[in-house]
């Protein structure tokens, strides 16, 4: 939805850190405005309209002399001001100002009544809180400046050369002046020995269907990542079937080296089951490579996995943008909550797989989310992200270990959320689509992208310097020519310690090809459908 830049503190000049919250316009192109508190501190906040268009502008003053600003979507707005903040007189009809009045009203403890994404900062007199949502779906940062004063922003850009030292925002926290951060964020989940649900089908079936119905809030077109993999087709099937019952039609999107990339075939196949507006990108890997440097830049990362998806991610946000759509819903989560991942097929025990699903959710907010956040918000588009749902979440990671481990059911990841929507009444997928074997995005796209990637990068990168990483780059020291090349471009715009040290690499467990692709699992299949529902490899 925005950009959003707070510094508080007396002294530091309002017209630099106007200049400092534009650096990331790109994630608010509608309009840019600022706020100064009488103690001298400043809120600015790039904007992205997609909740009331015409009033809703921030900074946004609460019923005295608090501010805030926002970025993300609170789905339940309209019920908290019938509820809770029934008494409470509105300025805007945007879902943003009822975090104020959830102040107001409730003082720093009322980060667990949102229900959404969401990273904000208040400011009122000399007090202030800050809090990011629980599962990190929207990035926040924050640093302390030579004097003292402490900056919150969406994106590390606008402060990493304004701080002495910066960190990533705990998702799931609030932070106070007082307090520090307070984790607000305690789901029985997140206890591995809480996985004693029973399976049921229809409730995974009708709590991802409201995950998704709830994403649809907005006053823009919104639109669908469709990947032709199991996680995207099923938020597009049931976005499609949900905006039926209001006569629209949903625009999906593809993204591919060529028409016979993986994930191009079965998209086409999927939309044309669905019956959406599909779009197919076509790029070349000269063309991704030529956006490499600025995908890097956007994307605040060094991460292998994350670089590699980020450049089609990119391209595809760009074309989407062109388009008209403002509003994206994609697939990430549902790898993390029910071992997608193919090295899970590998976990030891039903304990370690459990455990691996807990940490890659809680982990997701260092890799995916992140680049799906910053490719899209690069083109001024906002992503949303239905699995992550707080409510799904709860239904569907606490379900019995041995009811969602691959090994149970043959070797095929994510048996039960596919099992749950074969079961509908009426199909939802095409078999073919709803059992294709996991495909991550960077391969899905066509095998020769990573591939070539690679060789690009070691052509870059003399044995010399690979040898000199460690003396380059202490922290983090890159072992691939791929992963310095990505490092050093990385460092060019991001030189500070504190920077390097915002990443975190993303490693599959269980494995001997330690490669973050897909292919490098022993277990990756390229064969039909019916192989992969069956477990047998081909």
């Amino acid at each position: 939805m925005s950009g959003l830049l707070a510094v508080i503190g007396k002294g530091k000049d309002p017209q630099l850190v106007k200049e400092l919250s534009e650096r990331m316009s790109h994630r608010g192109p509608d309009e840019s405005d600022l706020h100064i508190m009488e103690n001298g501190s400043v809120l600015c906040h790039e904007s992205l309209s997609i909740i009331d268009l015409n009033s809703g502008k921030q900074p946004i003053q609460g019923t005295n002399k608090a501010w805030m600003v926002h970025d993300g979507e609170i789905y339940n707005y309209q019920e908290l001001k019938d509820t809770v903040l029934k008494d409470h007189t509105f300025r805007t009809k945007s879902d943003s100002e009822v975090i104020v009045h959830l102040y107001e009203e409730f003082g720093y403890d009322f980060c667990n009544k949102l229900d959404g994404d969401f990273a904000f900062v208040i400011i009122d007199g000399d007090k202030y809180i800050a809090g990011r949502d629980p599962i990190g779906v929207k990035p926040l940062y924050y640093g302390l400046d030579e004097r003292g004063r402490i900056y919150f922003s969406s994106e590390m850009k606008s402060i990493a050369d304004q701080c002495k030292s910066f960190s990533t925002f705990p998702p799931g926290h609030y932070y106070t002046a007082k307090s520090g951060f307070v984790k607000y964020y305690h789901p029985e989940y997140e206890d591995h020995k809480n996985a004693v649900q029973a399976l049921d089908l229809s409730l995974i079936r009708e709590s991802l269907i409201e995950a998704t119905r709830k994403r649809l809030m907005s006053e823009v077109p919104v639109g669908v990542i469709l990947s032709g993999g199991l996680d995207t087709s099923l938020i597009s099937s049931i976005a499609s079937r949900l905006l039926k019952e209001s006569g629209k039609k949903l625009p999906s999107f593809s993204i591919g080296l060529d028409a016979d990339a993986p994930d191009n075939v079965m998209a086409r196949k999927a939309a044309e089951f669905l019956g959406t507006d599909h779009h197919e990108i076509h790029f070349t890997v000269e063309e991704g490579v030529s956006v490499l440097e600025k995908v890097i830049s956007h994307i605040e990362t060094y991460d292998i996995i994350s670089v590699r998806s980020g450049v089609p991610m990119y391209l595809l946000s760009k074309a989407i943008s062109e388009k008209g759509v403002k509003v994206i819903l994609s697939g990430e989560g549902a790898d993390e909550i029910f071992g997608g991942h193919l090295y899970f097929r590998n976990a030891p025990s039903a304990e370690e797989f459990q455990d691996e699903t807990i940490e890659r959710v809680q982990k997701l907010f260092t890799a995916d989310l992140l680049r799906v956040d910053k490719t899209t918000m690069a083109n001024g588009i906002e992503a949303r992200v239905p699995f992550l749902d707080a409510s799904f979440l709860d239904v569907t990671i606490r379900i019995k270990t041995e009811e969602k481990q691959p090994k149970t059911y043959d070797g095929v990841e994510k048996y039960i959320l596919r099992k749950a929507f074969d079961t509908a009444e009426d199909a939802y997928l095409p078999a073919e689509v709803l059992w294709r074997q996991k495909e991550q995005f960077s391969d899905g796209v066509g095998y020769n992208w990573v591939d070539e990637l690679i060789e690009y990068c070691s052509a870059q990168v003399t044995d010399e310097q690979l040898a000199g990483a460690s003396a380059e780059f202490p922290y983090n020291t890159p072992t691939t020519k791929e992963a310095y090349y990505y490092r050093s471009i990385f460092h060019k715009y991001y030189p500070q310690v504190s920077a390097a040290q915002t990443v975190r690499k993303w490693i599959p467990k269980w494995q001997e090809n330690l490669d973050p692709s897909g292919r490098a699992n022993a277990a990756h299949l390229q064969g039909n459908f019916e192989s992969v529902k069956s477990g047998v490899a081909v």
